[in-house]
C-alpha cells in the first residue's frame, strides 16, 4: 500500500521550490536575443497579476524586472513591508533615471544565473505570496519550469493501452512520461518522491507503493481540525456516501485519496483518477474545514497574496 501518513506539505513545498529555483537558474543561464521569459502568477481575481520577466541584453548581461504597483491591479497592490521586503532581497527600486524602470529591476551577468533564480523566486515566494510552484505562469520555457495544463478527461485510444511495470522505478518512469506528455514539461517530484499536478485551482499529489503495485492521489484539504471524534463521524458519513474517493483523518488533518491499480498501469486511469480527486478536493475543501473548524491548505484563495 502507497502510504502517505508521513505526508508534510511543509517539506514537499520547500523542496518544490528549491527544484524550481534549479531549474529556473538553467533556463537563465541559456536566455539569448531571441527569447525572453515572463513568469506571471496563476490568481483568480480582477486586474494584472504579480510576475517577473528577463531578457538578455547585450554583454551576456541579463535584465530582471519584477512587478510593481505601477503594473498591478487593486487587488495586489503591495504594501509598504512588501515594497521594503523586494529591496532587501536586492531588487532595485523603480526610477525614472536612463536605465531605471517603472518596475523593480537588476541587471547581472549571465554567469549569476543562480543568484538571479534566488532573486525571482523570493520575489515570487516571499513577496507576492505564492504558496507552491504549480501556481506559476510561465510565458515561455514552460517544459522546464511548471505546469499550466489542465487535465482532459477524454480519453485518447493511447492512453487505453495497458503497460506492466517492472517496478516501482519502471512505474516512476511510465507516470513521469504520461504526466509530460499530460503537463508538457517533466513533473517535479519532492524528496519523497511525490508529485505535485496543479489541475485549476486545485493542487493534488502522487505518490507510487514501494513494490510497484499500486498509485495513490491524494490532496490534503483540511488542516488544525478542531476535535477528533466530530471529525470521524463527518468523515465516516462521508466515506459511505463517496463513490471512488476515500477521506481520512490523520492527526489533525483530512486526506482525501484515491487508490490506482498499477499493474499493469494504464494511463487513462491515471488521467482519471487526478480529475475525480481534483473535482472532490476542490469541491469540499472550504465546506468542511468549515464543519470540523479548521483551515483549508491556502485560506481563502490558491494564488498570490
Amino acid at each position: 500500500m502507497a502510504d502517505y501518513e508521513d505526508f508534510d506539505l511543509d517539506r514537499s513545498t520547500a523542496h518544490a521550490w528549491a527544484e524550481f529555483t534549479d531549474r529556473l537558474a538553467e533556463v537563465i543561464s541559456m536566455i539569448d536575443e531571441s527569447g525572453d521569459l515572463t513568469i506571471g502568477t496563476a490568481a483568480d481575481r480582477g486586474g494584472p497579476a504579480p510576475w517577473v520577466s528577463f531578457s538578455s541584453v547585450e554583454g551576456r548581461l541579463i535584465r530582471s524586472e519584477a512587478a510593481s504597483n505601477a503594473g498591478l491591479g487593486e487587488t495586489f497592490q503591495l504594501d509598504a513591508d512588501q515594497l521594503s521586503a523586494l529591496e532587501k532581497l536586492g531588487w532595485l527600486p523603480p526610477s525614472a533615471e536612463p536605465g531605471g524602470s517603472a518596475n523593480f529591476w537588476i541587471t547581472r551577468p549571465q554567469d549569476d544565473a543562480e543568484e538571479i533564480s534566488r532573486l525571482a523566486v523570493g520575489a515570487l515566494r516571499d513577496v507576492y505570496g505564492v504558496q507552491h510552484p504549480v501556481f506559476l505562469e510561465p510565458s515561455q520555457l514552460a517544459e522546464v519550469l511548471t505546469s499550466r495544463a489542465s487535465v482532459d478527461p477524454v480519453d485518447q485510444p493511447e492512453s487505453v493501452v495497458a503497460l506492466l511495470p517492472a517496478g516501482r522505478d519502471h512505474l516512476d518512469e511510465l507516470i513521469d512520461g504520461e504526466l509530460t506528455e499530460l503537463l508538457g514539461h517533466p513533473p517535479i517530484r519532492d524528496a519523497e518522491g511525490d508529485v505535485a499536478i496543479r489541475v485549476g485551482s486545485t493542487m493534488v499529489f502522487l505518490r507510487t507503493a514501494g513494490d510497484g503495485r499500486e498509485i495513490i492521489v491524494f490532496s490534503t484539504v483540511v488542516h488544525d481540525v478542531d476535535g477528533r471524534s466530530r471529525a470521524a463521524e463527518v468523515l465516516n458519513d462521508l466515506n459511505s456516501e463517496a463513490r471512488w474517493v476515500k477521506f481520512q483523518l490523520i492527526r489533525d488533518r483530512v486526506f482525501v485519496s484515491m487508490s490506482i491499480p498499477a499493474r499493469p498501469f494504464v494511463p487513462a486511469h491515471l488521467r482519471q483518477a487526478v480529475r475525480i480527486l481534483s473535482e472532490v478536493a476542490d469541491g469540499i475543501d472550504d465546506e468542511l474545514a468549515d464543519r470540523l473548524r479548521g483551515r483549508t491548505t491556502f485560506g481563502d484563495h490558491d494564488g498570490p497574496r
